[in-house]
Parts: structure tokens; sequence; C-alpha cells
């Protein structure tokens, strides 16, 4: 999609200006702990046995002339939360303000007088109008309801309005069913827009319409954004017609909201894994730019069910970075940076929530087999299936300290390739130190039994060296025994002990 004045607009004005202070605007929507359950009934009787949690306590404002992008898999319940603001559908719990008014229980009568200032444009473009009435008909429906008579009459100011939206006046008195889908949704929009209302909700509102007129009715709603002073939800699939749009973005993940942040910092650098999943996703137009990104990460399995949500984070189940925390405990939307909220115990491109927690569950060890390996370098929190081991020894490097075991470990089980690099990092002192203490454990297992040639000679070894012997290491062994000689002992005892420390070595790595 070409840029527009959209873009330079809100990316010189709106969003520095949300990040500096966001609290400059005035709060027209408030949404607070807003859950949506949808009863499951059985039997005769009708009694419940469940329900589907749509959406299931999420929390966010919407600023007067912003526009709100909401993003998500299908089923996560965005297009629940956004007939549930508007007041289609009552709210099991929670809280809507609309300009201060508190609009949650208010009745059908009621909620009347603010129709004029909430509309919604309808996901389904077939569903939403009329079979039976003309367009004009369904397009002056507002001014009909609202007893509102624009300037010159009902049927001009429709024409005017079919116009706008890229139809042709003269389909005034046509039928529904002589349109595409592209073009009902482009009356579904003219009728939404018709008495000017403050928060317009709009559900899918270019998803059925053709790429070449996605432009011109994104464009258009921008235009009358400028001039009327609208402010926009916008629900959508297209990241890149979100990122077009918006001025902050909504991230939702199964009835909850993952993570709420402008657009610059969502894109540029996600915070919530989930969102990072879906920003690789994004395809990349610039052939000369395609072979570069291949940083596709691939999530395993489906969205769990709304009936039964996973416990702690419901993203665990899916997440190459879950560990026993995310499991057990729910994350709390928290503002990580000024004008990002994450829901997230493992962050991205942020400091670890959980340092101490990084074991990771076995769920997270196959989707980490999806992940490449660009992403995960970077992470400080999700280092690999193997276990407390290797975290172990990857904090002990950081440090820069080595127990003299742990190197006796690496040694035994490194290859004969490796032990030379082994070898040439290990300090010289160190080396010589390792050597005495060989040769010590040597000379006493000797003296001890000078007989036994089996087990004591195999643990020896195995202490001492790895599978088979080398010159060096017959080296090490000779030069240890020399330094545990007594000072007054000929020099020729001392090479024929070195020589014999060497020879048993060799024997019993052999047996």
């Amino acid at each position: 999609m070409s840029e527009t004045k959209k873009t330079d607009t809100v990316a010189e004005a709106a969003v520095p200006k949300q990040a500096s202070a966001p609290d400059e605007r005035e709060v027209l929507l408030r949404v607070e702990g807003l859950t949506k359950h949808f009863p499951i009934k059985k039997g005769i009787l009708q009694r419940q046995v469940g329900a589907v949690k749509a959406v299931d306590g999420i929390d966010f404002e919407v600023r007067k002339g912003e526009t709100l992008g909401v993003v998500g898999e299908s089923g996560c319940g965005k297009s629940t939360m956004g007939r549930v603001i508007t007041r289609l559908q009552d709210p099991t719990g929670g809280k809507i303000t609309f300009e201060g008014q508190d609009i949650t229980r208010l009745s059908t009568g009621q909620m009347r007088p603010l129709r004029r200032d909430i509309q919604m444009i309808f996901q389904d473009p077939y569903g939403s109008l009329n079979p039976r009435h003309t367009i004009g008909s369904i397009v002056s429906a507002p001014f009909r309801l609202q007893g509102v008579e624009p300037e010159g009459g009902v049927k001009k100011e429709v024409q005017g309005l079919l116009e706008l939206v890229g139809l042709s006046p003269e389909h005034y008195n046509r039928y529904p069913h002589e349109f595409s889908g592209g073009q009902r949704q482009r009356i579904g929009i003219a009728r939404a827009l018709a008495l000017k209302p403050k928060l317009v909700v709009a559900d899918e509102p270019v998803s059925a319409l053709d790429v070449s007129i996605q432009a011109q009715v994104v464009n258009l709603m921008d235009d009358l954004q400028q001039e009327l002073g609208l402010t926009y939800v916008i629900i959508a699939h297209d990241l890149s017609v979100v990122r077009h749009v918006s001025d902050r973005i909504a991230v939702m993940y199964l009835g909850k909201i993952v993570e709420l942040a402008d657009r610059t910092s969502l894109y540029e650098a996600p915070m919530h894994p989930y969102t990072k999943a879906l920003m690789s996703a994004v395809p990349v137009p610039d052939t000369k730019r395609r072979g570069q990104k291949s940083e596709r990460i691939l999530l395993r399995g489906d969205v769990p069910s709304p009936i039964a949500p996973p416990s702690g984070c419901r993203f665990h189940t899916r997440c190459w970075k879950a560990t026993e925390i995310c499991r057990t405990t729910e994350p709390q939307l928290v503002e990580l940076r000024p004008g990002q909220r994450v829901a997230c115990h493992h962050p991205e491109n942020f400091a670890d929530q959980a340092p101490q927690d990084t074991v990771l569950l076995s769920a997270a060890k196959k989707a980490s087999e999806l992940v490449p390996d660009a992403v995960t370098a970077g992470d400080s929190a999700e280092e690999a299936p193997a276990a407390e081991k290797k975290v172990a020894a990857e904090k002990a490097s950081a440090a820069g300290e080595v127990p003299a075991a742990e190197k006796t470990a690496a040694v035994e089980e490194a290859p004969a390739a490796e032990k030379a690099a082994v070898a040439e990092e290990t300090p010289a002192a160190e080396d010589v130190t390792l050597a005495e203490e060989v040769a010590a454990e040597e000379a006493a297992a000797a003296e001890g039994s000078a007989e036994k040639t089996g087990p004591g000679a195999k643990t020896s070894t195995e202490k001492a060296a790895p599978a088979s012997g080398t010159p060096a290491e017959e080296s090490t062994d000779a030069t240890g025994a020399a330094a545990d000689a007594p000072a007054e002992e000929p020099a020729a005892a001392a090479e024929e002990t070195a020589r014999q420390a060497g020879t048993d070595a060799q024997e019993s790595t052999d047996k």
C-alpha cells in the first residue's frame, strides 16, 4: 500500500506526542476489566455447564481524535470486544465509560441517544444489509431514526455519502444483491459515517475490498477523521493496514490484551513473543529484501479453547520462552517503557522480569524447534532445552571463574580434536596445578594397592585422562610425578618414577 498523508502526519505529530505526553488528549472511551462470557447450557432444564470466555478482562483507553488498532488471530475476541464496547452486546463484567458517562448497564432506550455518537462498521457485508431495502433506505436510516434533517434533504446527503465512499449516486435506488462484497462494505461505511459520530468501531473495514480500493477507503476514513474529529477503533488482520492507519495498537490473544503500544515502538521493537511472531509473518514486498527476512517464527498448534483457557500466561502452550512461572502465574499488563505496556514474564528487547526462572517447559522446548536461531540468539532467559547444568556453566563462564572439577569434566567429555583448544585456553599455572593433583592421586593409588589392576587403575585413569593416553598426557603425568618427588632423591630415581607412572597409566587405559 502506498504511503499517504496519514503516515507523514501521524509519524511527525501524533506518535511523538503520545510517547512524550500520553495524557495530553482527553480520554473518549475507557474500558476497565471488561469481560464477555457466553454460557454453555445442556439438558432439558438448560443448566449452565460452562462458558466461552470470549473477552476475559481487558483494560484500555481511547483518546479523542486517535486511531486504536486491534490485531490478533481469529477467535481471540476482537469482534466480540468491538460489539461490547458499542453496547450491541451486554458485557458480563467490567466497566465502559464514554465521555465520562458509565454506559455499562444502560438499557436499549437509554442507549438510543448515544447511538448518534457511537457507530460500528460490521465485518460481514452480506449479513449487515437488509436485502429488502434499497441502498437509499439503508443509508438514510440513521437520519430517520435519530430525527435529523440534513441541509438539502436526506436524498442529497445520501447521494453525497455514496459518492464519498466510491459509489455512484445513481445507486440510490438499487438493492444490496446487485453489489459485490466490497461495494456492500462501502455502503456499510457510508451508513456508519452518516451522522458524523464521535467514535467508530470498524470491524475489518477493508478486508472485503479489492486491494486497489483499500487505499482509497483508508484515505477516505483518514480525511473524515481530520475533518470531523472522528475517533476510530479499527479491528483488522492485515498488519500493514493497521500500521498505516493506527496511532496505537493493541495485540489480543485468547481474550486478553498482551501488548499495547504506539505503532512505532510495536513494529520496531515488539516486546511480547506473540507480537514478535505476528510481525515475522508480515510479507516483504521488496524483492531485494525478501531474501534477508529469514526470521520467520512458526507457532506450534492452534489457539487453545476459550472454554478452558490455559492457566497462567495463556500463550505459554505455544511460546518458546515459557518457564514454570508462565504456567502458574498470570502476567499483568504493566508499562515497561513509556507508552508500551506488556503482559509477559520474559519480554523481548527488555530485561527479564523473572530472571530466577530459567528452566524451559516441555512445550517451550518443542516450540523452540520452530524458532530460528537468529531470534533466540539474543534471548538471555531461553538458552536451550538442555537444562540447569548448561545454565550453571554459562553463569560460571560469564563470571570468569571455572572450577577445577568442571574443567576436568570438560576435558574428560571433550573429543580429541577439542583437547588442544581446551589446553591452549587454560592458563599455565592452572595446568601445572591440575597435573600435580592428578599425579598425586595416581601415586597414592599405586602405593595403596600395587596389585590392583582393574577398578583402581580405571578410576585413576578416568580422573586423569579420556579414553586413550597421549604423549602430551604422559609428559603431564611425568611432570606431576617429578614435582612430587623429594628434593634429596637422585635424578635417575625421579626419571624412573615418572616413566613408571606413565607406563601404569598406559597399561590401565589399554585394559
